[in-house]
């Protein structure tokens, strides 16, 4: 079995910054790439930023030069500067990795997400 846990959300204010955490565990083969997704009311989930096991990373242009994605072995953080109010959402961590019941099928793995919400 395998988890995610996101913690780190919260209120803060337009022009701040927070760092979310994102762990996983469980029966974990191999890590391929792990990474943020966003859902605000209404709207579709989107991706936020992604980081592969080689360490390559994208970023969705509304995110650019603002967050930043790090990842330490079956750990991924999500630095947010310069919050604005178009961030808020339920911000999901995802994880690509062999595990679970098998070892050697790749599937993406969920957390159940932390509320990020930017307002005055």
């Amino acid at each position: 079995q395998v988890q995610l846990v996101e913690s780190g959300g919260g209120l803060v204010q337009p022009g701040g910054s927070l760092r979310l955490s994102c762990a996983a565990s469980g029966r974990i083969f191999s890590i391929y790439g792990m990474g943020w997704y966003r859902q605000a009311p209404g709207k579709q989930r989107t991706l936020v930023a992604t980081i592969t096991n080689g360490g390559a990373t994208n970023y969705a242009d509304s995110v650019k030069g603002r967050f930043t994605i790090s990842r330490d072995n079956a750990k991924v953080y999500l630095q947010m500067n310069s919050l604005k109010p178009e961030d808020t959402a339920i911000y999901v961590c995802n994880a690509e990795l062999t595990g679970g019941t098998s070892l050697t099928i790749m599937r993406n793995y969920w957390g159940q997400g932390t509320q990020v919400t930017v307002s005055s």
